[in-house]
């Protein structure tokens, strides 16, 4: 077996070749250690510190974008507040901690190491919701019928104190009455009613996305656990009670942003997810299911469709959940200009949606920030629509870049798995057919690679035996040989 690969240093040339800095310039990072010495001063704003806000996040995340914290009232409704952490008062507007943010345009997470958008001394502490620290927040506040619509919503800058730093795998199981009251939770009065307001607000918003149609997928993603340079093993991510809760929260904010935007005039960038071009291989895909779906793209259709399969088929669901994701087709930035109807988001079924929360990871969130404080001031727009267009296009290029990063770094931390297995026999899902290529995703372990031989016929979705053949650390390529079912 040759030696464990160099992960880190694999790691920087994929970043650098994709046309990504992995480092501030000095100039940036001199101002950050600027602002880490001498912060400015709270601006006057509402004061929100005594809420009891809490965050809910990745375990091992620093960069904390969002809090949050609920409110019933007399009249049944529920007043949800969520607090996004205002990046734009420490990285304004054309400073060097802005252009190199607007060079890389997002934060690129791949397993070996984080590259943040923003210096550090910004991302995983001045702009980051810390707990009980105090912050400047853009405060979504968002009253909620028990239908799952919205009475009112509105927009506002204030100060917020994060009480309880909390993570997905504590309060998940717990929320599905699976797990003791996590201990961070008890620690803090109030908090454990609090949550389970919050859980009772996301119920309300998982009822109305369901009416509308909301795609509910549950992919498998592998990560790698590493010791000391190796890898020894993958683990998956397991969609929980928590995550949804945070998903169905940024879901909310970010439609009621692009619906504010919109109601004043503003030229925004939305997130456009069109309806899928290969719908006919979805209703393909439904028909070999014993289902039927209508063939004309219909959300509300497909949902239904999806969650009838997670209840027949748990154990595939996440493969059948890939498959279709793939078939829907990538999403994109785009300007929304005023007045002007948007192509809407098909997965989330919903007309209006911007990227909102993640100011401290996405720079098309921070732009965003910035639009809606020009409007909350009454100050002219901090960009033209020409030059909104323009980042529009290269956010959707970085961020498809990113993410070819961060998938040619798991695979290769996958290949370093797999090295000693070759030879072996398993079963995978057809994920991606190409004229030059068939792709493939084991059932277990969840690695990705390509089938090299025998893959004519096959289409997206076909479950089949696939042996492992070969697994390049330099290049990341795991191969497979279809290995077709013999019957007796």
């Amino acid at each position: 077996m040759p030696p464990p690969f160099d992960l880190e240093a694999a790691t920087h040339h994929a970043l650098e070749a994709a046309g990504f800095a992995p480092e501030p310039p000095p100039e940036a990072q001199a101002e950050a250690e600027s602002l880490r010495h001498s912060p400015p001063s709270f601006p006057s704003l509402e004061d929100l510190r005594h809420l009891l806000w809490s965050s809910v996040d990745n375990a091992e995340s620093r960069d904390l974008d969002q809090v949050e914290v609920a409110e019933r009232l007399p009249d049944g409704d529920i007043l949800l507040r969520v607090g996004i952490a205002e990046v734009d008062w420490l990285a304004q507007k054309d400073s060097a901690i802005d252009h190199h943010a607007a060079q890389n345009t997002t934060t690129v997470y791949t397993g070996v190491q984080v590259f943040p958008m923003l210096p550090e001394p910004l991302s995983t502490d001045l702009t980051s919701l810390l707990p009980h620290q105090d912050r400047v927040a853009l405060v979504l506040e968002l009253r909620v019928n028990p239908d799952g619509t919205l009475e009112s919503k509105r927009a506002l800058r204030a100060l917020v104190r994060n009480q309880a730093r909390l993570d997905y795998e504590a309060v998940g199981p717990w929320l599905e009455g699976k797990a003791p009251l996590p201990d961070a939770v008890a620690a803090v009065p109030g908090l454990t009613e609090q949550l389970r307001l919050q859980d009772e607000t996301m119920a309300r918003f998982l009822a109305l996305r369901q009416r509308q149609g909301a795609l509910n997928f549950e992919t498998v993603e592998a990560s790698a656990i590493t010791k000391e340079g190796k890898v020894v093993g993958l683990t998956v991510t397991q969609k929980n009670r928590a995550r949804l809760l945070i998903e169905s929260f940024m879901v909310a904010v970010n439609t009621a942003v692009a619906e504010l935007l919109f109601e004043h005039g503003q030229v925004a960038i939305q997130r456009i997810v069109r309806a899928p071009q290969r719908w006919d291989r979805i209703v393909a895909l439904a028909r070999s299911l014993q289902d039927n779906l209508p063939d004309i793209p219909d959300p509300v259709a497909l949902s239904g469709f999806l969650e009838r399969r997670r209840a027949a088929d748990p154990k595939r669901f996440p493969e059948l959940s890939l498959a279709v994701v793939k078939l829907l087709g990538p999403g994109e930035y785009a300007v929304v200009q005023q007045g002007a109807r948007s192509a809407g988001h098909f997965g989330l079924a919903v007309q209006g949606y911007t990227h909102s929360t993640a100011p401290n990871r996405r720079y098309v969130d921070l732009v965003t920030q910035r639009l809606l404080k020009a409007f909350l001031s009454g100050a002219t727009a901090p960009y033209s629509p020409e030059q909104l267009g323009l980042l529009a296009t290269h956010c959707t290029e970085r961020a498809r870049a990113a993410n070819k990063v961060e998938r040619h770094i798991r695979k290769t931390l996958a290949v370093e798995f797999m090295r000693p297995q070759i030879g072996k026999v398993f079963e995978g899902m057809v994920t991606g057919v190409k004229p030059k290529a068939t792709f493939a995703r084991l059932l277990d372990p969840p690695v990705e690679g390509c089938i090299v031989r025998g893959f004519e016929g096959l289409d997206v979705g076909d479950i089949v035996s696939l042996k492992l053949v070969s697994a390049d650390p330099k290049t990341g390529f795991i191969d497979f040989v279809h290995e077709p079912k013999k019957h007796h």
